[in-house]
């Protein structure tokens, strides 16, 4: 998130979303305040791409879809992201066909404005999705993702991977990911 976007009393979800129709630039919305999100660099944009690709290519015949960071999550009545990538299993948010509730993945890849906020807020929100089987946070400067995943016992648990290795991912069902593939071509 860059820079605080909003007029001088706080919007509505109902004024958020009508603006987001419109906007020329994308805008997370935090309880009232929106934020402009700024552009993705090459490194970003590959990352995100890659794991998407992956993500897709196991969704083929399931009820999964995969979302890229053009489609909004509403992750509470009072909060919307654009994550860099999402997968939804579940049926397709009735009526409304610009965001998406109940993912079971979510990855955001670190940008250094919005790197506090993901590992912090960002974390704690999607925690708190009962559908939210992991969220990833991928490093774009070295090869590492966080795995933040729900454990069987329903608690949170953070495994690190660097440099090399493979992990699980709670969707689309046997879907495993690897360094290689998450930082293929950089």
């Amino acid at each position: 998130m860059a820079e605080k976007a909003t007029p001088h009393r706080p919007l509505s979800v109902e004024e958020y979303l009508a603006l987001e129709e419109s906007a020329s630039v994308r805008h997370e919305y935090v309880a009232g305040e929106t934020y402009a999100l700024a552009g993705a660099t090459d490194r970003h944009n590959r990352i995100s791409l890659n794991i998407a690709s992956r993500l897709l290519a196991a969704a083929r015949g399931t009820p999964c879809r995969v979302y890229m960071s053009d489609m909004k999550l509403r992750a509470s009545e009072s909060v919307f992201y654009y994550p860099d990538v999402m997968v939804v299993c579940g049926p397709p948010e009735p009526g409304n066909p610009d965001f998406q509730r109940d993912p079971c993945l979510v990855v955001e890849v670190l940008s250094p404005s919005t790197e506090q906020i993901d590992r912090r807020e960002k974390l704690l929100v999607y925690e708190n999705i009962p559908s939210v089987g992991a969220y990833l946070v991928v490093s774009q400067d070295i090869r590492r993702v966080e795995r933040h995943f729900r454990g069987e016992d329903g608690l949170w648990r953070k495994a690190d991977l660097v440099d090399v290795g493979r992990f699980p991912v709670p969707c689309p069902p046997d879907t495993e990911l690897t360094l290689d593939e998450v930082y293929e071509g950089l």
